[in-house]
């Protein structure tokens, strides 16, 4: 079977190819156009996200191709130890238990800790958008991408000035990994790459000298480790805040990008948040389900493994449809429709499962739930240009927009739903 995650319907219409592979009764096939075993059924996606001693992370941050030996050279440089999506017991458990003890990783407290830095930059871009009236704007480029990596500096105690480069680093490690650029881009990816990690060990290093500590992450990571390499390493330290830059924007932004999507290409939705902002979160939800931001994840077996009638070899990397997971009938009623209202929207694994669970999750939905309700309040009339269409960027694991071309409108369309009408409205769209 072929995936051909880099061209074609999967950069239009990724579900489409997840319903052919989901309608193959086996759920395990093996691509060779890209050397990887596709799971794509929801049980056994959930297996191999929790069953650690058999699926393990050792290369899922490696490239999915052969990298050039220029480029390789670069990376071997980058000598960041494995902390979170890399890492396997005993390391994981140990840096697991730092993540949780100084990052808010629980409704109460990703509230109590994040909430008003979230607000704070929820209204910084929507005012800012506001001022935009009659514009058209990209809102991946204005919004989406920009709310959650100001969020996330602020969490790391980053200075905004530092926002460009970040984001531009970001980018080129999820395009170096889970892409296919060609052997030039390679090494320029690869160049900044490690750019990326020395300047995460001199935010680190700094914290170090200094001997200062604020609220920051960082400093109450080295707080949290006291001075014993047992609890964490100072080079652990750094790896948890190169991970977090990535992890702690990128996959967020793919979010607000889908749920916006979700939201204005279907008008009535945009009013129905508008006019009664108490279903955002079950929106927030439903868009985690049906159009995750990470629809794909690597792992290799340890020994082999059979998923039904199908053998998987030791050694073998496996690509695991989260995407196609999560539209597995065998799950979820009608998968295929977009229903804010459905009761089996808990089951989907957009966040993983298991041990390597996202420890951002609680933040994620906070600042997806109150930029949506925020927007929606300020620019009522906000819509999708007539121009604009879904595409996405060449990548085997993250879904994300390249536009999200929109006209700022902060009038209420002309007739705006009441809770009741907008429910109803919901409803009929679900049942199309």
């Amino acid at each position: 079977m072929r995936l051909n995650p880099f061209t074609g319907a999967y950069l239009t219409d990724p579900a489409s190819v997840w319903r052919r592979i989901l309608d193959d009764p086996a759920g395990v096939h093996y691509a060779e156009d890209l050397g990887l075993w596709l799971i794509s059924r929801h049980e056994y996606v959930r297996r191999g996200l929790a069953d650690a001693a058999t699926f393990t992370n050792a290369l899922t941050l490696a490239p999915v191709y052969e990298i050039c030996p220029e480029a390789m050279g670069v990376v071997m440089q980058i000598d960041a130890p494995p902390t979170t999506a890399a890492a396997d017991p005993p390391v994981h458990p140990r840096t697991r238990r730092a993540l949780r003890a100084t990052f808010a990783n629980t409704p109460d407290r990703v509230e109590a800790e994040y909430g008003e830095i979230v607000r704070r930059r929820v209204d910084q871009l929507v005012s800012r958008l506001v001022a935009r009236q009659g514009d058209q704007v990209d809102l991946v480029a204005n919004f989406a991408t920009e709310l959650p990596l100001l969020v996330v500096l602020d969490i790391l105690g980053v200075p905004d000035a530092d926002i460009a480069r970040i984001r531009r680093w970001a980018d080129g490690q999820i395009a170096l990994i889970w892409g296919q650029p060609d052997p030039a881009e390679q090494v320029r990816l690869a160049q900044g790459l490690l750019e990326f990690w020395r300047y995460c060990q001199e935010l680190v290093r700094q914290r170090v000298d200094s001997g200062h500590r604020a609220d920051d992450f960082i400093s109450r990571a080295l707080t949290y480790r006291d001075d014993d390499d047992a609890v964490l390493t100072v080079p652990e330290v750094a790896s948890l805040a190169f991970n977090l830059l990535v992890a702690g924007h990128e996959t967020t932004a793919g979010l607000l990008a889908h749920a916006l999507d979700q939201a204005l290409s279907t008008p009535q939705r945009w009013s129905a948040m508008a006019a009664d902002p108490r279903i955002v979160p079950a929106f927030v939800a439903e868009t985690l389900r049906f159009a995750p931001a990470i629809d794909g994840w690597l792992r290799v077996t340890r020994r082999d493994v059979t998923l039904g009638e199908v053998t998987i070899p030791a050694g073998a990397r496996c690509l695991l449809l989260i995407g196609a997971a999560n539209r597995d009938p065998a799950v979820f009623t009608h998968p295929d429709r977009f229903d804010p209202h459905r009761s089996d929207v808990g089951d989907h694994l957009s966040f993983g499962h298991g041990p390597h669970f996202c420890i951002g999750a609680g933040l994620a939905r906070l600042e997806a739930t109150i930029a949506l309700t925020r927007l929606a309040a300020a620019i009522p009339g906000l819509r999708l240009t007539p121009e604009q269409h879904r595409s996405y960027k060449p990548n085997v694991a993250f879904r994300a927009h390249h536009t999200l071309s929109a006209i700022i409108d902060i009038m209420a369309p002309v007739s705006v739903p009441s809770a009741r009408e907008a429910a109803a409205a919901e409803a009929r769209i679900a049942g199309q």
